[in-house]
């Protein structure tokens, strides 16, 4: 288009490019460069695609923690605590997002280190609140509440660098007893974050895709002049093997090295001599 206003028919056409994602992030260095076309008689120029994942969401960190003079919830024995991760909604609602291992026994606590996606902690929100419940564990399912404490991701990874430590309150005990300063600490022991490989890292990294397509033709099908074969080649439609070919294939072939698809048959009975092949080119 060759204007900045902000109204369509105000433009002058200057060409266009039809192209599939997958062929921009398929070419070398996610770089695509097309020649414009649509206007009759006239070089329309080329147009540059560049592909770029966004990469604020994609870490992944892992995280220890531990507990010190969390309060006794069993009348036999100490407490069997766990923790509880909850991820702020925009709503300001929570939702579970982990729950630890629990340790039996214990009032001071070491939890195993995990790992858990920033999308699914915070959605990428580095300020967004992450609320943290201690219970104790019964084999009941009733399990009794400790405590809690907010932190956000932010916070949480200033532990690459020092120990953080976050004070379990519990808001009855804090209403009732004036004397109540918390119900026990928990301790961030440490925090990594590493960013997660997805398929256009492959891709980018040199990855090589061959499609390569297999076709069944044991008796299993049915004959091939019955509707109800999945070889039946309809005058209207094409067969339930080429359509899936097509639908797969229309998408992998962007990615694939060579553009060149061995396709091979087995099951089938092949001349001169009517012995059954498990593979064969077609």
């Amino acid at each position: 288009l060759g204007s900045d206003s902000a109204v369509l028919g105000a433009q002058d056409f200057l060409g266009q490019a039809f192209v599939a994602l997958g062929e921009v992030i398929g070419s070398q260095r996610g770089r695509l460069e097309r020649a414009l076309t649509g206007v009759p008689g006239k070089r329309c120029g080329t147009i540059l695609l560049l592909a770029e994942e966004l990469s604020n969401c994609r870490d992944i960190v892992t995280m220890q923690l531990c507990a010190n003079k969390l309060d006794k919830k069993d009348f036999f024995g100490k407490s069997d605590p766990f923790l509880v991760f909850y991820r702020s909604n925009e709503d300001g609602t929570f939702t579970i997002c982990h729950k630890t291992e629990v340790v039996k026994n214990t009032l001071n606590p070491v939890w195993q280190p995990f790992t858990i996606p920033v999308r699914a902690l915070c959605n990428g929100d580095y300020d967004r609140t992450v609320k943290i419940d201690v219970y104790d564990w019964d084999r009941d399912g009733s399990h009794d509440f400790i405590g809690e404490f907010a932190t956000s991701y932010r916070e949480l990874s200033r532990a690459q660098s020092q120990f953080t430590v976050y004070e379990v309150l519990n808001p009855r005990k804090k209403c009732k007893k004036k004397k109540y300063v918390n119900s026990g600490t928990v301790t961030l022991l440490s925090f990594s974050v590493e960013s997660e490989f997805t398929f256009v890292d492959y891709i980018r990294g040199g990855t090589q895709l061959n499609f390569t397509v297999a076709i069944d033709f044991t008796a299993s099908n049915g004959m091939p002049s019955q509707p109800t074969s999945l070889h039946y080649a309809s005058p209207y439609q094409l067969s339930a093997y080429a359509l899936a070919l097509k639908a797969v294939g229309e998408i992998i072939q962007d990615y694939d090295s060579d553009k060149l698809f061995p396709a091979y048959g087995f099951g089938a009975k092949l001349p001169p001599d009517g012995k059954i092949s498990h593979q064969f080119p077609l």
